[in-house]
């Protein structure tokens, strides 16, 4: 199956990419959560916009983003949330939660970036993975608190 990359994509891809993947793969994983689109002629034109647009959101310079992997390790990070009984939180926390509580720490990042290996649904410290550029991946220490 001949597919688009609408996100970025681990050992796959980046967005604007066009990549053949298995039938099941693409239309069981990458269709329904809209992380591609299947590709036409009409669809191949959208490639350069898609471009563009992940182009406006990198980081270009390598030392730039060293030195955004250096603020982002610098220190864990607070990020409060609604809990329960025990330190078991109402939901999960969301990459868009991270980002915001990144944000507020002086880490500007987009959430596309960030990866969490398994849902964070519990009160502690967390690890999450954020790619700042192709070569520089920070890891950062996450303090799930419960927010008052």
């Amino acid at each position: 199956m001949k597919l688009i990359l609408t996100h970025e994509v681990t050992n796959l891809g980046a967005p604007g990419d066009i990549v053949e993947v298995k039938d099941g793969y693409g239309r069981n994983y990458l269709l329904p959560r809209n992380f591609a689109i299947r590709w036409s002629k009409g669809a191949a034109r959208q490639v350069e916009s898609i471009k563009a647009g992940r182009d406006a959101r990198a980081v270009h310079d390598l030392d730039e983003a060293k030195a955004i992997r250096s603020r982002l390790e610098a220190g864990p990070v607070n990020l409060p949330v609604r809990a329960g009984e025990g330190g078991r939180l109402f939901g999960a926390v969301t990459v868009a939660d991270i980002a915001d509580a990144l944000a507020a720490a002086g880490g500007q990042v987009d959430k596309r970036r960030i990866e969490v290996g398994n849902p964070i649904k519990s009160l502690g410290a967390h690890t999450v993975s954020v790619r700042v550029h192709a070569e520089v991946t920070a890891t950062v220490k996450l303090n799930v608190v419960a927010s008052k």
